[in-house]
């Protein structure tokens, strides 16, 4: 390896945290100090508006079954692409990194073309069977999951890889089944991924937006999130509200990334 003079070692660190201070940390740091300009004021305020609590609630509802869908789906899914050879496995395995190249506007107009009640392939016979997607909250959990899904796969995946199937053989062979097996070998051995992948898909889940406003609708006090609102609010002059709600989903993000952070290293040292 090609060891680099301490001057070009120093500019490399000094860019890279030049580019992560303006890209990252400042923006955030500017919210959170419009936030607290009048100290708790504006928090609270904003916290006894119905327009804002609903929204936040409903966001939480949507990213708790976006994240459980995920979960459920993205561990299978990585079972499969590690432990199964069959036809197509590249393709799923590239088709699975598509959330991450489309724009989420494009997966919400999507998702309305495929399930709109009135000329949609879906749409129409699942309203008439009572079940409305579109502009309601199956269809933002839906558009929500699609822009998620990769986040569990890519963190579970390498940690199969790299663990092999060893310990799963071997407990085969002394008569463990398939749940067994699971639950007592591959989980534990795959729990930090699986948690690390969780936070990120919750944290990416409550930061839709583009892919969330198609499919909703917008509509106020019914399927507006937090994202939403924050637009809403900013447009509306209540600038104000839009930087304390943006705070809140800044905070909801990072404790979870600090509180994973921090008890990672106790459970290896324990």
């Amino acid at each position: 390896m090609v060891r680099l003079p301490a001057a070009a070692r120093w500019t490399l660190r000094l860019a890279a945290l030049a580019y992560v201070f303006l890209l990252v940390a400042w923006p955030v740091a500017l919210v959170v100090q419009q936030t607290f300009a009048d100290g708790l004021l504006t928090l609270s305020e904003s916290l006894s508006d119905p327009q804002v609590t609903y929204a936040l609630q409903l966001t939480a509802t949507v990213a708790f079954w976006a994240v459980v869908i995920n979960l459920v789906f993205g561990v299978g899914i990585s079972l499969l692409l590690v432990r199964q050879e069959f036809v197509g496995k590249r393709v799923l395995s590239a088709l699975i990194d598509v959330p991450l190249s489309v724009s989420p506007v494009v997966v919400g107009l999507a998702l309305l073309l495929v399930y709109n009640g009135r000329d949609g392939w879906f749409g129409k016979p699942l309203e008439e069977a009572g079940w409305q997607i579109v502009f309601d909250t199956p269809a933002m959990v839906m558009a929500t999951c699609f822009v998620a899904l990769p986040l569990v796969i890519r963190e579970v995946v390498p940690v199969l890889q790299e663990i092999g199937d060893e310990q799963e053989q071997a407990a085969r062979s002394l008569g463990a089944n398939s749940p067994q097996t699971f639950w007592r070998i591959t989980l534990p051995s795959i729990k930090w991924a699986v948690v690390y992948g969780v936070v990120l898909s919750m944290a990416r889940s409550l930061g839709e937006f583009g892919a969330v406003k198609i499919v909703s609708g917008n509509i106020t006090g019914r399927t507006q999130t937090a994202t939403l609102v924050v637009e809403a609010k900013y447009q509306n002059f209540a600038q104000e509200t839009a930087y304390a709600t943006s705070f809140l989903l800044i905070l909801a993000s990072i404790l979870s990334l600090v509180v994973v952070a921090i008890l990672r290293p106790r459970a290896h040292t324990s």
